[in-house]
């Protein structure tokens, strides 16, 4: 099972000039399809004088990789398919990479254009800050007071992370384990003899 990728930390920007037309690439952290085309329309607003919005986003939705990719008026494969595989050749889900073109008088061909939109992506990119992201599973396991040290020593982040504690006549600590080892966890507390709260 696939929990693990890499996305962006932060928005970021890359200009790149290309035979007098310029290029902006804005590349944003998103999780939906919802937050992408929000984002998409902010930024069609704040350059409402530029001639193409070219994009594309990579989600991880879960394990489930989605991907889509608008030329935006632009030649068919000219834009959005440069700019997703941008994306893929970095390695990186969850973000929306905007291609904003002001065209400069001078047409650069299906191959120039292409180059230009896969260029201001893979630079764009290049100035992320990445990061690592994990998909978790929660526990909620009853920890007795004499189980307290076995209980801390299960935290193993960012595998296993402890999330949340709770005192009182029942102790409740609240565990995010990696999907792909949340089996093994499971039978970890069995061994244990820790019961774990469902639902």
């Amino acid at each position: 099972m696939n929990d693990h990728y890499r996305t962006i930390a932060a928005s970021c920007e890359h200009r790149l000039k290309v035979e007098r037309s310029d290029f902006l690439g804005i590349a944003f952290p998103a999780t939906t399809d919802e937050e992408f085309f929000a984002e998409l329309a902010r930024i069609e607003k704040r350059f409402f004088d530029a001639t193409h919005h070219c994009w594309a986003f990579r989600l991880f939705a879960s394990g489930d990789v989605r991907a889509r990719s608008s030329d935006a008026g632009e030649p068919s494969g000219t834009a959005g398919k440069p700019i997703l595989g941008a994306i893929e050749s970095a390695g990186l889900h969850d973000l929306g990479l905007v291609v904003v073109r002001w065209f400069g008088g001078v047409k650069l061909g299906t191959g120039g254009l292409s180059r230009a939109y896969r260029s201001t992506a893979i630079e764009t990119l290049k100035a992320a800050r990445t990061e690592e992201r994990f998909i978790y599973d929660t526990f909620r396991v009853v920890v007795p007071f004499a189980m307290l040290g076995s209980a801390y020593r299960l935290a193993d982040p960012p595998a296993v992370v402890l999330d949340g504690e709770e005192f009182g006549e029942v102790n409740i600590f609240t565990f995010r384990v990696r999907t792909s080892l949340a089996e093994a966890f499971r039978k970890d507390l069995a061994a244990k003899r820790l019961e774990v709260l469902e639902g």
